[in-house]
């Protein structure tokens, strides 16, 4: 089984052609555990696209809410102390870095507090009509993009040129979560608990009633179980560009 995880190298060069000209905005969506993160990066790196962590979003928000000892069900106050803090990306860094009042909250949207709170808070309609919105200014501002989350395809950009769906089988990503976690240097939980976690993630993930996970029935459904991360990015960018000339022929 390969482990996806985001201390791996960029691929080598495949010999594609270059930077795609022109606007183009390209999903990648599905659970915790599939790679999107890592895959969607390494995808506009190849592309010479933007890469958009809409999933960092929402972390920032937990950790915000965390932090600020906010009632996580008192979804006025999340709203308030979220828009407060104007979340918006250093695009100067690689991978951007997600900003809360100007200061970097990457390392800090990755401790386990955060993930258990995380869809918790994506659950609240009002916050997630909020980040739909910087989402879709986002990509005015950064009209070639790979916007990587739960909602891109289906809801954020219906329109989107191309659709990923990435998907595996539950065991096997919470194998890789364990994995993830020691290579960041943290001791994870079982391979058990962290089969429970991602579980109930997919339940609420996909229960919520705005902007539930769901494969939107234009998307290309990878399965990334049995693939290494090249393998799968290597896929994702022949079929992109294979669309691209599609559409100009």
């Amino acid at each position: 089984m390969a482990i996806l995880t985001d201390t791996q190298q960029s691929p080598p060069d495949t010999g594609q052609p270059g930077p795609i000209p022109g606007p183009i905005v390209v999903t990648v969506d599905g659970p915790a555990g599939t790679g999107k993160s890592t895959v969607a990066r390494q995808l506009a790196a190849r592309l010479g696209l933007d890469f958009l962590d809409t999933g960092a979003m929402y972390r920032a928000a937990a950790a915000i809410v965390i932090d600020h000892q906010i009632d996580p069900t008192d979804t006025d106050a999340v709203l308030r102390i979220v828009t407060d803090a104007d979340l918006h990306f250093d695009w100067t860094t690689d991978p951007p870095a997600i900003l809360a009042w100007l200061k970097p909250l990457n390392k800090r949207i990755r401790d386990a507090d955060v993930t258990r709170l995380v869809s918790q808070i994506a659950a609240i309609g009002p916050l997630r009509e909020h980040m739909v919105m910087k989402q879709r200014l986002i990509a005015q501002q950064h009209p070639k993009l790979v916007s990587e989350g739960r909602d891109q395809g289906s809801v954020v950009f219906p329109d989107a040129l191309v659709k990923f769906y990435l998907d595996a089988d539950p065991e096997v990503r919470a194998k890789r979560r364990g994995e993830q976690l020691r290579a960041a240097g943290r001791t994870p939980a079982s391979d058990e608990v962290l089969l429970q976690h991602i579980l109930l993630r997919d339940a609420r993930d996909s229960t919520r009633q705005q902007g539930p996970l769901v494969c939107p029935k234009d998307a290309i459904r990878v399965d990334t179980g049995p693939l290494s991360i090249h393998q799968v990015v290597d896929r994702l960018e022949h079929l992109v560009r294979e669309r691209i000339a599609g559409t100009k022929a």
